[in-house]
């Protein structure tokens, strides 16, 4: 468990990512802030206290040994943004760049950005990618692992529950799916557009360990991310999540899945998050 000033710290880097997708969605007049909002404690964890980072972003040792991370709901980019800025791969300012003509940071991340292994967004894509990672690490005997941020409605790809399969396949034990089940896309509900659940029995039908967890409760975050890493098999963290989380207006709201606030709303928003 995370000691009292961890979890102050962690909230408060929390808090100032949703202000970032905020102006930052706001700015560029485009993005995607509920599904932003709802993945901010799991990656916020992820990145500060659980993954073997690489801020300076060169090949050295470090960097081969660096944890890998594939954001496979890739519009939700804003929120990786936000923390590598925070960690140092690029400077805080080159935020205001977000989704505009020439930048590094895309809607949806590219390679051309310091701290992106793998151009991601086209959804049921990403758990695949993670897969053949770990394999590849595991060739390497490189102890580095693999973590894969999936959202829920992807799940409804056939192509992730071949990757599911082929992770225990290949007895993958260096891969951690985490899924951001916020319940929400952009149609809709997923259990109206394509139900899911129960989402748990099916992942442990593909004989994954799972855990699951409140998705903004930064303790049991880095509980289950610790403990998945120190299994002998793939593990799949779900996390109940809110989308739209931390800003009244938002939460639970589909029609917040891709749409950019006016001035009138991101200054509500912004009041809410100070």
């Amino acid at each position: 468990m995370l000691s009292e000033i961890d979890v102050k710290n962690l909230e408060d880097l929390c808090r100032e990512n949703r202000k970032n997708i905020l102006k930052m969605v706001y700015n560029a007049q485009s993005g995607h802030i509920g599904g932003a909002m709802s993945s901010v404690e799991l990656l916020t964890v992820l990145y500060h206290k659980c993954m073997k980072v690489c801020p300076k972003w060169t090949k050295s040792s470090d960097f081969n040994i660096r944890d890998r991370f594939v954001l496979s709901k890739g519009h939700a980019s804003s929120v990786l943004y936000s923390i590598l800025a925070q960690l140092g791969y690029f400077p805080k300012e080159e935020l205001m760049t977000f989704r505009l003509f020439g930048s590094r940071l895309q809607g949806h991340p590219v390679p051309i950005c310091p701290g992106i292994d793998v151009a991601t967004g086209s959804l049921g894509q990403g758990l695949s990618i993670a897969c053949g990672m770990a394999i590849g690490l595991r060739l390497d005997k490189n102890p580095a692992k693999v973590f894969c941020l999936m959202g829920d409605g992807e799940l409804q790809e056939g192509s992730v529950w071949e990757a599911f399969m082929h992770c225990t396949h290949a007895k993958l034990d260096n891969i951690v799916a985490i899924i951001d089940r916020n319940r929400l896309q952009i149609d809709g509900c997923t259990e109206n557009v394509k139900s899911l659940d129960n989402l748990a029995d099916k992942i442990k039908a593909f004989n994954w360990d799972l855990i699951e967890i409140n998705g903004h409760d930064i303790n049991a975050i880095y509980s289950a991310i610790e403990n998945a890493k120190k299994a002998n098999s793939p593990v799949a963290i779900l996390a109940n999540t809110i989308k739209g989380k931390g800003v009244s207006f938002m939460e639970n709201n589909a029609g917040w899945h891709g749409k950019a606030p006016n001035k009138v709303d991101f200054e509500k928003a912004l009041a809410e998050l100070e």
